[in-house]
């Protein structure tokens, strides 16, 4: 057996060994070695191999496949392809989720000499790399895998072939125990006494799922973003509109990244006390307002009943007005189809959000779903890889999956749908033709007319029908809020459901929501 087969296949075999079940391929001559050893490991029935053709879209799907916290391999040739993996590694590194990108790459001894595809791959992800000697011993390579098992997030590890790249042979290497590694990513919660008052405030952000728990369980008011269990629906408006006096907390714990609200941040500015947990030197604060940090959660010394209950009924107030105010719009807008797709969902679906409106349409408007687990990229909060994430959640997901995102997002990515497997997934398209968070910013405001669709709103007029067919994915457009419903109520396949709506009375509503909340405490 050439050495380059017999890495490859001890590399695969010690994933496999460590409880990855979902690895991603992109073909490629480099990384021959390791493409026939997954396709080898599938055939055994030890993995499951997906194939994509666009490197960015692959190391998308594989962050998808890793997000609930089993670890999921991407693997590329060398060169560029590796870059291409970047931006699914940076949003891994921000939200710790076990990505692994396995690179091949060619012998150091053909660096700077011109090579073709030979660019210096050592933490180009921007995460240290794992460099697996060339044609290391077992023991070398196994321990290698095993420390980017154990890794707390993404990993790097890259592995020089030399050729001959093709297997002459089908042995297949045992994995009884040797001199590698037994790993153990648990996840250690820990709660200690505090002295935080007991008007204390809980924001909950994208974080580790245990502790988001345990925080929502803490017996303080909780106003949760989407991605986080538990919370008071509307609590982000309640924020943005700005707090009634009787409602202001004398401290605020924020566990994990929150970012979704500018209110959320104003809060912070102005709350006296700040507690913010997060991980070692990771730990949350964009307004830096903490007055202190820790990785361990804080136990209420006391609690407020008659205050919480405030909050409660605040926040029932709130959703009424809402919701009346939704009514009386026409249908659809982004906020409607938040509300609508979260509303109608079979009890345990699954969510992915795109950024942008979306995932702020289901922050304001949709109702908080115990029995539904919602997803979003909001590590780097970008937009791109979102149809590919979708897909890779939808893959490891037991129940129906959904995802909700805007045009500009589908389009993005819409290289995920070059899929040579298709999971059941609806993904809903609000098409508005074009950058509709722009019209919520400053540079949405009416004297910057004159500029703003040029450079803002960027309408494309993109026929989402053709671009599907061409793909071969179903495709339809709902026009009136039963339509939609039927759409979305018994999901099977992979299709695409778009929704059209119009962005010139998006910055109004959105005007007239503030306003709405407001005038629920003045009444």
């Amino acid at each position: 057996m050439n050495p380059s087969t017999a890495q490859a296949r001890v590399i695969v075999d010690e994933l496999v060994r460590n409880g990855v079940r979902h690895a991603v391929l992109c073909p490629g001559s480099r990384n021959a070695p390791l493409s026939f050893a997954l396709h080898q490991a599938e055939q055994k029935g030890l993995l499951s191999v997906h194939v994509r053709i666009d490197e960015r879209s692959a190391g998308f799907l594989a962050l998808g496949l890793a997000k609930t916290g089993t670890p999921a391999v991407v693997t590329c040739t060398s060169g560029t392809a590796v870059a291409n993996l970047h931006p699914a590694v940076i949003e891994a590194q921000l939200t710790n989720v076990p990505l692994i990108a396995l690179t091949a790459d060619r012998p150091v001894d053909l660096y700077r000499t011109g090579a073709s595809q030979t660019i210096n791959q050592y933490d180009l992800l921007g995460i240290p790399t794992l460099h697996m000697p060339e044609g290391g011993g077992e023991a070398v390579t196994r321990s290698l895998i095993c420390r980017a098992i154990a890794a707390d997030g993404p990993s790097h590890v890259n592995v020089p072939f030399r050729p001959p790249l093709t297997p002459s042979d089908d042995e297949w290497p045992a994995s009884g125990r040797g001199a590698w590694t037994e790993t153990d990513r648990a996840f250690a919660l820990e709660t200690r006494a505090s002295e935080l008052p007991a008007r204390t405030l809980v924001l909950l952000g994208d974080d580790r799922p245990e502790r988001l728990l345990a925080a929502s369980r803490l017996g303080w008011p909780v106003i949760a973003e989407p991605t986080a269990p538990g919370g008071l629906r509307h609590g982000s408006l309640l924020l943005n509109a700005g707090l009634p006096e009787h409602l202001r907390p004398e401290a605020v714990l924020v566990v994990g990244r929150v970012t979704l609200s500018r209110g959320q941040q104003t809060l912070l500015g102005a709350t006296p006390i700040v507690h913010a947990v997060g991980d070692q030197a990771q730990w949350p604060d964009v307004p830096f307002s903490a007055t202190r940090a820790s990785t361990w959660l804080p136990e209420p010394a006391a609690l407020d009943g008659e205050w919480t209950q405030a909050w409660q009924r605040a926040v029932k107030d709130v959703g009424v007005a809402v919701d009346d105010l939704l009514d009386a719009t026409p249908w659809p807008t982004g906020l409607h189809v938040a509300r609508d797709l979260v509303q109608g969902m079979p009890s345990g679906s699954l969510l992915f959000v795109g950024s942008s409106n979306p995932i702020r349409d289901v922050d304001f408007a949709a109702e908080r779903r115990s029995d539904v687990a919602v997803h979003a990229n909001r590590g780097a909060a970008g937009i791109d890889g979102s149809v590919s994430t979708a897909l890779g959640l939808a893959f490891v997901h037991d129940g129906p999956a959904y995802a909700l995102m805007g045009d500009l997002t589908f389009l993005h990515d819409s290289n995920g749908l070059l899929a040579d497997r298709r999971p059941d997934l609806t993904i809903v398209v609000l098409n508005d033709d074009g950058g509709g968070i722009f019209s919520l910013l400053e540079q949405g405001a009416p004297e910057y007319d004159g500029s703003f669709e040029r450079i803002f709103g960027t309408p494309h007029g993109t026929d989402l029908t053709a671009l599907c067919a061409g793909y071969r994915i179903p495709h339809s457009i709902v026009d009136d809020q039963e339509e939609f419903r039927s759409a979305i109520a018994a999901p099977k396949g992979l299709q695409v459901v778009e929704v059209q709506a119009k962005r010139d009375e998006l910055r109004a509503l959105h005007q007239r929501l503030k306003a709405t909340v407001s005038t629920v405490f003045t009444r």
